[in-house]
């Protein structure tokens, strides 16, 4: 196995992009450890390396590059298999329930496809998009369910109202 210093400038961006991936779905899994949620740190490392892989694997295919038609097309196939793909593991961890709470985990889910786009982005090596869209992303997890009872106070709906359609406890 070659040592990292070995490694040619091709292998060392695609070694970036994917760590990159695995890291910004571990941190945003992260928040969903901490709330108990059915997803954590390794699903969604696991999701967001996995979008990042196949989006790599095109992005680097012999060739693709001299082509950019095939590969705009082939690209647009990836994001919309792997967005659609990554919706079902999404919908896996919606539960719906006979309690007053109804449906649960929605954050959650869509945690899992926002993740799977990050991957994506990774791949892509839009960095400024990966950094916005990881920080938008933790801030909504972080400070939503806040808000969102400081909003219903603010516009005058039930507190229990409120709290029953937050899905980040």
């Amino acid at each position: 196995m070659p040592s990292m210093l070995s490694l040619s400038g091709e292998t060392l961006d695609i070694l970036l992009r994917l760590v990159a991936a695995a890291l910004v779905g571990m941190v945003l899994g992260l928040n969903r450890d901490l709330k108990g949620k059915p997803t954590g740190a390794r699903t969604l490392a696991l999701v967001s390396l996995g979008a990042a892989l196949v989006a790599v694997s095109m992005v680097h295919y012999p060739g693709m590059a001299e082509h950019p038609d095939a590969m705009s097309r082939v690209l647009q196939g990836i994001i919309q298999g792997v967005m659609t793909g990554v919706g079902f593991i999404g919908a896996g961890v919606i539960v719906r329930g006979r309690s007053p709470d109804g449906v649960r985990n929605l954050t959650t889910a869509a945690t899992v496809w926002v993740t799977a786009a990050l991957g994506i982005a990774c791949a892509l090596a839009a960095w400024e998009v990966v950094w916005i869209g990881a920080g938008l992303t933790l801030f909504v997890l972080l400070a939503g369910s806040s808000l969102e009872r400081a909003a219903a106070w603010l516009l005058g709906a039930a507190p229990e109202k409120a709290e029953a359609e937050d899905d980040g406890r």
